[in-house]
């Protein structure tokens, strides 16, 4: 086998890399995840996901997990309400009890990191762990952290998300602006912070479409709500945005403005006390991208295929990245690693592109004249 007696490190320990790790370790590979959060019990942001056939299901049912997925998704979480700007409802599944997709379960990314994390085998992840550095050493590479730590890997593997710090030894291709920028607030505590949009969402979520602009939110099991308030915004005003996310009058002023005419209904979100928030301008990388594959060092998941998240495909696409990785890895097929990584990511990066030419076609559709009649007839019909 091609990872027998290697040591394999991956960078980042979201969906992707620990998916990866769990694969490979079934393999019997020596793997360390080496993940920047201080250590597990750190808050996961982040939205509710729904894993897909194929994907995120799929790679589930290789790791052996699918039956303890299934002890905590949430079916509810499914449901949606369609609205307009106003908080007028134009579609709800609620009451329509066929209307959960079970092909794509929906499951909080905590609980779910959680599954992942028990799978592994005892010590797999070095926390406080923060990626600042590598060369080459040997035929290996000489990982540096931000704690002091080195380590060396014989293989290196990038799961480091979107701004992943180990794709520049790989590729020097920049993203791409998508021409939208959303704010993201993270409210806990909803049920005293924010009562009557969380009652509004009946357990589910909600999405907004109205001036060519989109507002979404849904609930979380550990009683918070993520919500997005998303819009066009030209590159040349998203440099000159000069905002401080810890004054929530600010933000709360940046809404008002670029949302003017849209409910005050909506200002739950901005006017309490625990909320918190991060400005996401919405990049991608080039659909046509390349890079030579090297002989030790390869990436999934954002790192290689950052991409809106406007299709639902970004974890989705990475847990998948990681069980065909493993699969090129472990099946046998190929005489060197830097063969198995060249048909990988050949098929990644063509998958890579067709999940972000869908995500660019969902955006141009929600950020339309027609975004919210559009919506209706898709989830109506």
């Amino acid at each position: 086998m091609l990872i027998q007696n290697k040591k394999i490190a991956i960078v980042g320990g979201g969906m992707g890399g620990l998916t990866l790790a769990r694969l490979l370790q079934l393999h019997g590979a020596a793997v360390t995840v080496y993940e920047r959060d201080l250590n597990r019990d750190v808050r996961v942001q982040g939205s509710t996901l729904d894993l897909h056939e194929g994907t995120g299901l799929e790679a589930m049912k290789r790791a052996g997990l699918l039956d303890e997925f299934y002890k905590y998704h949430r079916p509810t979480a499914s449901k949606l309400r369609i609205v307009d700007k106003d908080l007028v409802v134009k579609f709800d599944d609620h009451d329509d009890h066929e209307a959960v997709a079970e092909n794509r379960p929906e499951i909080d990314r905590g609980p779910l990191r959680d599954i992942l994390l028990n799978s592994l085998v005892e010590g797999t992840v070095c926390w406080n762990c923060q990626f600042v550095a590598m060369e080459k050493y040997g035929s290996g590479w000489l990982l540096h952290f931000k704690n002091g730590q080195n380590a060396y890997a014989d293989i290196v593997i990038a799961a480091d998300g979107a701004n992943s710090r180990v794709r520049p030894y790989l590729s020097n291709i920049d993203p791409v602006y998508s021409g939208t920028t959303l704010v993201e607030g993270n409210i806990y505590g909803a049920q005293k912070n924010a009562p009557k949009l969380l009652e509004f969402t009946k357990g589910g979520k909600v999405m907004a479409f109205g001036d060519e602009q989109f507002i979404g939110y849904g609930t979380k099991g550990d009683g918070s709500i993520l919500f997005v308030a998303s819009t066009k915004l030209p590159e040349s005003d998203l440099r000159e945005i000069v905002l401080d996310f810890q004054d929530k009058k600010q933000i709360f002023k940046w809404f008002k403005n670029h949302f003017n005419g849209w409910s005050s209904g909506w200002d739950e979100f901005f006017i309490n006390d625990h909320v918190h928030f991060v400005l996401r301008p919405q990049y991608y990388f080039p659909l046509d991208q390349h890079w030579e594959t090297r002989s030790n060092l390869t990436m999934i998941g954002d790192a290689a295929h950052r991409m809106p998240p406007f299709a639902g495909e970004g974890a989705n696409v990475a847990m998948q990245d990681a069980f065909e990785l493993a699969e090129y890895l472990t099946n046998g097929k190929y005489e060197t690693v830097q063969l198995a990584f060249t048909y990988f990511e050949k098929d990644m990066i063509q998958r890579g592109a067709e999940a972000t030419r869908d995500t660019l076609e969902n955006s141009d559709k929600m950020h339309s004249e027609t975004a919210l009649l559009q919506m209706v007839d898709f989830f109506r019909y």
